[in-house]
């Protein structure tokens, strides 16, 4: 009975110390953990763990879906780490998209600083879909770890950045998930009632195999 309170003692403990942390800049020189990074020294941050210009440039559309990503993950800003927070900027050519994907981790909050984005997500609960179509300064959530998508459906670049609720929010992009590994093409035809040979034209396009 006294290990078991100790135990639980030694878990509150635990959990006041990290409340007062003020914070806990990523050691990129170690391996993440499920929790995140390690901390790295006080002696050893400076104010430069807090800052990041990365998302000042924008991201390459000169590919397939015609879309740009810069992160602002804690891979890339160590003083995110254990804060609950990250961000990225999208830049989307004409008729550019960011195909359906998925944060497991994190709600996203999306802002539109130029042109005209068509942002939906679809619902876990009865598969509905939510679409809508935003301009400048519009903002739209997408609840945590439901698939979702965004089109450049004007007439000029689209520029968005999005917030999240995780200093690694997570990514899974169904397209590549289906058809950019070695997931055998007659259990993907199996599980998702899709023609095969329309699967290995797909896997051949983003470079699956089996």
């Amino acid at each position: 009975m006294r290990l078991r309170y100790l135990f639980i003692f030694s878990l509150l403990v635990a959990a006041s110390y990290a409340l007062v942390q003020d914070f806990c800049v990523a050691d990129l020189s170690l391996p993440a953990g499920p929790t995140g990074y390690s901390c790295k020294t006080p002696a050893s941050v400076t104010e430069n763990d807090f800052f990041y210009h990365g998302l000042a440039t924008p991201g390459s559309t000169n590919n397939r879906a015609g879309a740009g990503v810069s992160w602002a993950f804690d891979s890339q800003f160590p003083g995110l780490n254990g804060l609950g927070i990250s961000s990225l900027r999208l830049d989307l050519a004409v008729g550019g998209v960011a195909p359906l994907h998925s944060h497991p981790a994190a709600t996203e909050l999306v802002v539109i600083v130029e042109g005209t984005l068509t942002l939906g997500f679809i619902s876990s609960f009865d598969d509905k879909v939510y679409i809508k179509t935003l301009n400048k300064w519009d903002v739209m959530v997408v609840p945590q770890g439901l698939l979702h998508f965004a089109i450049n459906s004007g007439n000029t670049t689209a520029l968005a950045f999005a917030s999240f609720s995780s200093q690694n929010p997570g990514l899974q992009t169904t397209a590549f998930a289906l058809f950019k590994n070695d997931f055998p093409t007659e259990l993907v035809a199996k599980t998702t009632f899709l023609d095969a040979e329309q699967i290995k034209k797909l896997k051949a396009l983003l470079g699956g195999t089996n």
